[in-house]
């Protein structure tokens, strides 16, 4: 019995598309599903803080018609209760049979996954930091080069941190830098050897947003809508590498159709799953798994019925606020809303953080208001008066100071035990203390009790749990991602990391995806000039 296609990608997020390029492109049948959720309430086309004076409609994007943002008041993240966002995370956990003790499990069934609200940083690992990945670093370079200039990205400048991000070949410029974040790069400059001692290196971000029109895609026009969607299309999400796939005759995209569970009997594989027609089965020659850590791992682990523990890596992550002093009183003018800066930062035992810094325009006031020691009323006003001389930040430690561990249930469902190492809170003491001394040196104040740790789970950044090894075991994958113990079952996407840094993990999932679809493409061409 033939197969229904050539090879079957599971997710449509940035792993599940950079896999797919070069098995269409190499002329494989090509069946990609995804869940297939799209985006529901209008984000505003004005800049932000236009619309906030404006639109007399804004409720519908700012709290939601079922009032999705209070329904949500209690989430970790701003963008969960974004109602423009809405359709991003919801029915998650419930369609692919997740569910978590003390960590924060969060997955997509989206159009593009997770890239539709994510924050676009983007890094290339060193060769140092790929030393525990079973293949050359040069193997992985061409993947790297090719995903960057399919996707657009921005934040090339000669700077302190060119040779961290290491992609500045490949990238546009940066988009224009709003006054706060200038002014501490300024002083930045002036003091570099008041804190570079202290471990401490900051620049600009490197990030997945056009800085100059591509195609169809415009330039941020730094409107400051980047949380609540980007009606020009600055901000890379998968969505767009989805439609230039849809334009092969060899791809065919089955939108809304959900996997549950993979058929390995026999000579094919198959999917099974359900969309509006109903369950079906649908045969290929080749599975490949990119539809998120959390829902790969799970559709893994059945398939292999194993049912033994496996360790995941989730970054440990801070938030912080700082303030400007001599900028007090000065305007909120509009603003590009992700990271312009970004720093690294070197703490003990090697272990090292990286964290960006964000304007406050284009986050709602009563984001801020939750977290102070003031009541509502009050804080509102001292917030007026306050944000437009502050800017927030964030850290992420490396995934390696994680404990979470994932097991298979009985039911078939994925249960997710979260944790970090002993060592983290002093971790993180230490890097609120530096940060603290640092942005003191650039004239920036990090307000007292802004620093906050989050719990595991919320920095969205889950890998290695079916890591890539040079000599694999059940529950660990070969060095193209083939999953030991089945054959044709490759995973892209970051469960098959093989170590995860503190860098941002998005590009490096990409080109990693683009490797293995390169490898299995080779394998086919090779396979028809054999027959032949």
């Amino acid at each position: 019995m033939s197969a229904d296609f050539d090879a079957i990608v599971v997710g449509s997020g940035p792993a599940g598309v950079s896999a797919a390029f070069p098995l269409v492109q190499a002329g494989l049948k090509i069946l990609l599903v995804d869940g297939g959720r799209e985006m529901q309430v209008k984000p505003p086309s004005k800049p932000y803080l236009v619309s906030r004076a404006e639109d007399e409609n804004q409720w519908e994007w700012m709290v939601g018609r079922d009032y999705y943002s209070l329904r949500n008041i209690n989430t970790v993240s701003p963008k969960l209760r974004v109602p423009t966002l809405s359709y991003v995370f919801e029915g998650f956990e419930a369609a692919n049979r997740i569910n978590a003790h003390d960590f924060i499990a969060i997955g997509s069934l989206a159009r593009g996954g997770l890239s539709s609200a994510w924050g676009c940083g983007i890094a290339r690992l060193s060769p140092e930091e790929l030393n525990d990945f079973p293949f050359s670093p040069s193997e992985i370079l061409t993947s790297y080069e090719t995903v960057s200039r399919r996707i657009g990205l921005s934040g090339a400048l000669k700077d302190d941190l060119s040779e961290y991000f290491g992609i500045d070949e490949w990238a546009d410029p940066p988009i224009p830098i709003d006054d706060l974040r200038s002014r501490i790069l300024h002083r930045y400059e002036k003091r570099k050897a008041d804190v570079t001692p202290l471990g401490f290196k900051l620049g600009r971000s490197r990030i997945a947003v056009l800085s100059q029109d591509r195609a169809e895609r415009k330039a941020c026009d730094t409107s400051g809508n980047c949380m609540w969607g980007c009606h020009r299309r600055a901000l890379y999400t998968a969505a767009e590498d989805l439609e230039l796939l849809k334009k092969f005759s060899n791809f065919t995209y089955r939108s809304g159709f959900v996997v549950d569970e993979l058929d390995c009997a026999g000579a094919l594989r198959a999917v099974r799953g359900s969309d509006m027609s109903g369950n079906q089965t649908i045969s290929a020659s080749k599975i490949i798994l990119a539809a998120g850590t959390l829902a790969t791992t799970r559709l893994a682990l059945q398939a292999l019925n194993l049912n033994k523990p496996i360790s995941m890596h989730a970054c440990p992550i801070a938030a912080f606020m700082l303030w400007l002093p001599k900028a007090l009183g000065s305007a909120r003018p509009p603003a590009f809303g992700l990271g312009q800066l970004s720093f690294a930062l070197k703490l003990e035992h090697g272990v090292a953080g990286f964290g960006s810094l964000f304007n406050t325009t284009g986050i709602p006031s009563a984001e801020f208001v939750r977290h102070m020691p003031l009541s509502k009323r009050y804080g509102i006003d001292f917030l007026k008066a306050l944000l437009s001389s502050c800017v927030v930040g964030n850290l992420f430690l490396p995934g390696k100071l994680s404990t979470s561990m994932l097991s298979l249930r009985t039911d078939g469902s994925l249960h997710v035990e979260g944790g970090f190492r002993k060592e983290v809170p002093e971790l993180m003491h230490l890097a609120e203390q530096r940060l603290r001394k640092v942005f003191w040196k650039l004239g920036a104040v990090l307000l007292p009790m802004s620093f906050t740790v989050g719990k595991p789970g919320g920095d969205i950044h889950y890998t290695c749990s079916l890591p890539m090894r040079a000599r694999p075991d059940y529950g660990e994958t070969d060095a193209f991602g083939e999953l030991f113990g089945l054959d044709d079952i490759y995973v892209v996407d970051g469960a098959s990391l093989s170590d995860h840094s503190e860098k941002s993990h998005t590009l490096t999932i990409m080109a990693n995806a683009d490797r293995i679809g390169r490898k299995i493409s080779y394998d086919y061409k090779d396979a028809k000039c054999n027959i032949v």
